[in-house]
């Protein structure tokens, strides 16, 4: 009589240790095979913030201690004057000339890494002085794919100098959405999440990247915030993230949740400024913090 529920423990234990042992927390199990890319859930998820349970280093783990911001906007409706896109792309590059010096990006300051040489600590840095932003007036496909994503950053970096402190974050139009496997973001058939970052290798260069779609959806997007100012809580989020856990090896917590995620849609995202932001957490009071 006690086999089966032998069993079904061993079961219950293989299971948790599926879902909790990956960097890739998601609402579709089915969609973390991509390894190289951590995703920005979908509104609705259970929070993970857990009753204070801190964020792990991870020795030899990198963060970006100094980092920059490159944005690629993938479509025509981006540069045309007269679309609204011209000034959500302008309203964004905005936002993230400012984020990078303010109270929101300080509280990563306390992350840091250790490649033998010590302990190196994030700064606060204006993430504008990157190389120059891209405005690609190619038309993305429909569905744009993460191998459509590295493509895209690739294509800049024919042109451009390659920046080991950047993150190169890529934004489509409504017109489009992102895919990762048999997951999709908004305007896709199977909405897991939001946006995602991650790195993968290009030549002898580490690439830290990052995909922004549209947040077209009801699953993407706060209350009371415009399209941009959500974009800008995505934007916040995924610039956090890929700085503290550039590579996906530095700052997480057991169950492998990274520090934006401990925090997303709970407490609910807010603005200041004008401008959409979430919360993030901080070791140093083990909970979500402005």
């Amino acid at each position: 009589m006690r086999k089966p529920l032998v069993l079904l423990s061993v079961c219950l234990l293989v299971s948790v240790t599926a879902v909790f042992g990956q960097n890739v927390p998601d609402l579709n199990p089915g969609a973390a095979e991509n390894h190289h890319i951590h995703k920005f859930p979908v509104r609705g998820w259970a929070n993970p913030s857990g009753g204070g349970q801190n964020l792990n280093y991870h020795r030899g783990g990198a963060v970006i201690q100094v980092a920059h911001v490159v944005m690629i906007f993938w479509g025509p409706s981006f540069s045309n004057a007269a679309s609204l896109d011209s000034t959500y792309a302008s309203t964004l590059q905005n936002f993230r000339s400012q984020f990078g010096t303010n109270s929101h990006y300080g509280v990563i300051t306390q992350y840091y890494q250790n490649l033998g040489a010590g302990n190196q600590f994030i700064q606060l840095s204006n993430l504008a002085l990157g190389t120059a932003d891209w405005f690609d007036t190619s038309t993305p496909p429909t569905n744009v794919t993460d191998a459509d994503v590295q493509a895209e950053v690739n294509r800049y970096l024919a042109t451009h100098a390659f920046d080991g402190s950047a993150v190169y974050e890529v934004f489509i139009p409504s017109s489009s959405y992102s895919s990762s496997g048999n997951s999709t973001s908004c305007g896709g058939p199977a909405l897991s999440y939001c946006a995602y970052h991650g790195h993968f290798t290009s030549g002898i260069n580490d690439v830290k990247y990052s995909i922004e779609p549209y947040p077209s959806c009801g699953g993407c997007q706060a209350s009371g915030f415009s399209d941009v100012q959500n974009q800008e809580h995505f934007v916040c989020h995924e610039t956090r993230e890929a700085v503290t856990d550039a590579d996906l090896n530095a700052w997480f917590d057991r169950r492998g949740n990274e520090a934006d995620d401990k925090c997303a849609w709970s407490p609910a995202p807010f603005i200041d400024g004008a401008y959409g932001y979430q919360y993030e957490w901080s070791n140093a009071v083990s909970g979500c913090v402005k």
